[in-house]
């Protein structure tokens, strides 16, 4: 903050302090010529793994990738519909398009911005229609069958995973997550008594490391961790052109695998991902002491569960004018997103209009990023707090 601006992400710091760290891998690359795949890829799989509670780990070459070949992994693809929500970045229903599948969406709860448990029962049991003869939930809108179910863990905060996993188990569904914002980020099963990472909960789970994320690499890279060896192998062929052995193809796959280098600054940042997602916590911890005044008119984030705080995104019904006061104290924020996917044009096809998912809707509307990462400052999450006094007490007055 010397120049007296307040970052929205500052990708610098964590940089500058590991560069020999860093500076050895891409050394140990160079030494080597293992830029594709080896040891470092295998090193890194078995540590997120891990890192995960999950058995299997697979590199690929991004998030998108991951959910691709996770949903592919799990035998999902065309003539088949996958469930997810429509406040989320556009790459969870380009995974599902791409695989071949129909996408529809359900609502999301307004206070976690995550899939709402109850919407989703609403789709299956009284959207949908139940097709004895094949035991299968059919989409009426286009009249094909459901398969999977693809809850994302936004802002780094696990959807509520126990309804979900109830509802797929009781209808047959395969459930895939969507956790590339939710590095480490942790979920209480109230009917197993435990605490499950995400990433170790559904039949698989894709992770982004797109540098911004809380684990990032210095470039592209994502993962898909699973207990299924028989889906960790699809993955595998899927990744590298349809390959079980060199030149041997027994499906048609795809150029995305994670590069060795990518793979080696994984796993050093890995060993520091716990603490950095802690001092995230704790920057929460003080914008809710600095902001908590403030609820009549601001909604901060819900804590139902053991966020990581990939973001930290905060609701105003003036977002706009907020955000250009923050920026005039030279204070950077984002908007993470938006227009929700059903709105847009890229989507248009699917038949979806205004008011069809009106929380999704609200909450686009509302909805602002502040800054958060590990090496924010007290005294700049001061500053904001500060920023933000200024504006909403002026415009509440003006909207009563």
């Amino acid at each position: 903050m010397k120049d007296g601006n307040v970052p929205f992400l500052d990708l610098v710091t964590p940089h500058m302090e590991m560069e020999a760290e860093l500076t050895e891998v891409f050394h140990r690359a160079l030494r080597t010529a293992g830029f594709i795949g080896g040891p470092m890829v295998e090193q890194f799989e078995r540590n997120f793994a891990e890192f995960c509670g999950a058995r299997l780990s697979v590199g690929v070459s991004n998030g998108t990738d991951a959910l691709r070949f996770a949903l592919m992994g799990a035998g999902i693809g065309r003539g088949q519909v996958v469930v997810t929500v429509p406040n989320t970045f556009i790459a969870t229903v380009e995974a599902i398009t791409q695989a071949g599948a129909e996408v529809a969406f359900v609502d999301v709860d307004q206070q976690t911005s995550n899939m709402d448990p109850e919407k989703l029962r609403e789709y299956l049991e009284e959207t949908c229609t139940y097709n004895r003869a094949m035991g299968e939930i059919i989409d009426p809108r286009k009249g094909l069958p459901v398969r999977a179910i693809v809850p994302v863990h936004l802002y780094g905060q696990v959807a509520d995973m126990d309804p979900i996993l109830d509802l797929a188990q009781h209808y047959r569904l395969v459930v895939i997550e969507d956790a590339c914002q939710a590095h480490g980020a942790e979920y209480f099963s109230q009917r197993q008594q435990t605490w499950s990472k995400a990433g170790s909960m559904g039949k698989a789970a894709a992770f982004s490391f797109y540098p911004g994320k809380n684990l990032g690499a210095c470039g592209e890279a994502g993962a898909v961790t699973t207990n299924d060896e028989d889906i960790a192998r699809q993955v595998r062929m899927l990744r590298d052109h349809g390959q079980a052995r060199k030149y041997y193809h027994d499906v048609e796959g795809y150029n995305g695998r994670l590069d060795a280098i990518q793979a080696g600054i994984l796993t050093c940042k890995l060993r520091h991902v716990a603490r950095w997602n802690q001092q995230r916590r704790e920057c929460a911890d003080r914008y809710k002491r600095g902001l908590s005044p403030l609820t009549d008119s601001l909604v901060l984030p819900n804590q139902s569960s053991r966020s990581v705080y990939h973001l930290y995104v905060v609701r105003h019904a003036q977002r706009e004018e907020l955000q250009a006061h923050l920026a005039d104290n030279h204070i950077g924020t984002a908007i993470h997103y938006p227009i929700p996917l059903h709105l847009q044009n890229a989507y248009l096809d699917l038949g979806f209009t205004k008011g069809d998912f009106p929380v999704a809707e609200k909450l686009a509307s509302e909805i602002l990023s502040l800054p958060m990462y590990p090496t924010l400052q007290p005294e700049q999450q001061q500053r904001i707090a500060d920023s933000i006094r200024q504006f909403v007490p002026a415009q509440t007055v003006l909207a009563a």
